[in-house]
C-alpha cells in the first residue's frame, strides 16, 4: 500500500495539524510505502510573505524529522522539486469541470476571507492536490476531516480519467483518525484550531512551556465543574478531554473518572503540565535539526528522488494514454 500526505508551509504546525494527520503519518512509516510533501505550490494560492517561504518549508522539513519521521522509513520532499505535479494538474484540469471548483467549500471560504486574493490558483488547488495524490498512485490519503471533499473530488477526477482513457489511475481512500480529526479552539470550541485565525486558542509544537500553561489555564470551559465529555452541553471540557486523551494514551472515560469530584483548574493544570512533558522532546530536537541544514538538504532530495522516479514513471502512461509525447 502507498500512502501520500502534505502539509502547506505556511508556519509552525500546531497540536491540531498534529493530532489530525501527522501523527497517522508516524504510524503509517512502519507497515506501508510512504511519501510526506511540503506543499510550496500550494501555499502560494493565498497571500504570503515570498522573503521568508524557503526559511518555512526548512522550518517545516525539520518538524517532520522532529516528531518521529524516518528518512530510512519513509520520502519526505518538495513537491516544486518534482515538476510532474504541475503537468498532471494541468491535463487532470482539462477533465475537471468549472462548476465541481467552484462548489469547494475551501474555495468558497478562502476567497471571502481574502477577497483581494481569489485567483486562479485558489480555483484550481483542488486539481493539484488530486495531482499530487494520484500521481504516486496513492492508497492512502492520512487527512483532516476538512480535506475529505478534496480527496472525493479526486476520486471523480480519477473515475473520470479511467473512463475517458483507460485504467490508469487507482482511486484513493481517505483516512481520518478515529479520535482528534477535529481539534477546536481553545478560546472557541466550535471553530476548528487555527494558528492565522486565534493564536491565543492555538497550541503550537513548539510554543514555550510558559505559553502553553497561559493557553490552557485560559481555555473555555463550560457551565458547572464536572470533567464529563459531552459534545452537547460541555463542548469546551470535551475538546480538552481530547488532547488529553490523545497525548496521555488514555481513553476519556479514564480520565473522568481520575478528576472525579475535582475542577477544571486541577485538570487544566494536569493538562499543561501533560503538554509541556510530551512536547518538549520534539521542541529540542527541532533545535539540534536546524543546525544541520545540509542534512536536511540530503533528506529532502533523497526523498525528491524517489518521488520524481515514481511520477515520472506515471507521466509516461499519462501522456501515452492521452495522445501525447
Amino acid at each position: 500500500m502507498r500512502v501520500f500526505s502534505g502539509i502547506r508551509p505556511t508556519g509552525d504546525i500546531h497540536i491540531g495539524n498534529y493530532l489530525g494527520a501527522v501523527k497517522q503519518w508516524i504510524e503509517l512509516q512502519d507497515k506501508e510505502e510512504c511519501l510526506f510533501c511540503i506543499v510550496d505550490w500550494h501555499a502560494i494560492t493565498t497571500p504570503y510573505d515570498e522573503k521568508t517561504l524557503q526559511k518555512k518549508m526548512f522550518d517545516l522539513a525539520t518538524t517532520y524529522l522532529a516528531v518521529g519521521l524516518n528518512p530510512d522509513k519513509c520520502s519526505l520532499f518538495i513537491q516544486s522539486q518534482v515538476k510532474q505535479h504541475t503537468e498532471l494538474a494541468w491535463l487532470l484540469g482539462s477533465i475537471t469541470s468549472l462548476g465541481e471548483l467552484q462548489r469547494m467549500t475551501q474555495f468558497k471560504d478562502k476567497s471571502k476571507k481574502h477577497k483581494e486574493y481569489i485567483n486562479a490558483g485558489l480555483l484550481n488547488y483542488p486539481v493539484l492536490m488530486a495531482a499530487d495524490i494520484l500521481l504516486y498512485d496513492a492508497d492512502i490519503v492520512p487527512i483532516g476531516k476538512d480535506q475529505i471533499q478534496h480527496v472525493e473530488l479526486t476520486r471523480n477526477i480519477a473515475e473520470k480519467f479511467n473512463k475517458k482513457y483507460g485504467k490508469t489511475f487507482k482511486l484513493p481512500v481517505p483516512l481520518t483518525p478515529k479520535q482528534g480529526a477535529n481539534i477546536m479552539s481553545l478560546q472557541n470550541p466550535e471553530k476548528k484550531m487555527s494558528k492565522t485565525d486565534d493564536t491565543k486558542g492555538c497550541i503550537g509544537l513548539f510554543d514555550e512551556p510558559k505559553e502553553i500553561k497561559e493557553k490552557i489555564m485560559s481555555a473555555t470551559t463550560d457551565s458547572g465543574k464536572e470533567i464529563k465529555y459531552d459534545l452537547t452541553d460541555k463542548k469546551g471540557v470535551s475538546n480538552l478531554l481530547t488532547i488529553y486523551s490523545l497525548f496521555s494514551g488514555k481513553e476519556t472515560k479514564e480520565i473522568e473518572k481520575d478528576f472525579k469530584g475535582k475542577g477544571y483548574g486541577d485538570f487544566k493544570k494536569s493538562l499543561s503540565d501533560l503538554l509541556i512533558e510530551k512536547l518538549e522532546p520534539i521542541r529540542e530536537k527541532r533545535k539540534e535539526l536546524q543546525k544541520k541544514p545540509e542534512y536536511i538538504d540530503r533528506v529532502l532530495e533523497k526523498g525528491a528522488d524517489r518521488a520524481r522516479e515514481i511520477a515520472e514513471n506515471k507521466m509516461v502512461e499519462v501522456r501515452k494514454k492521452m495522445g501525447l509525447k
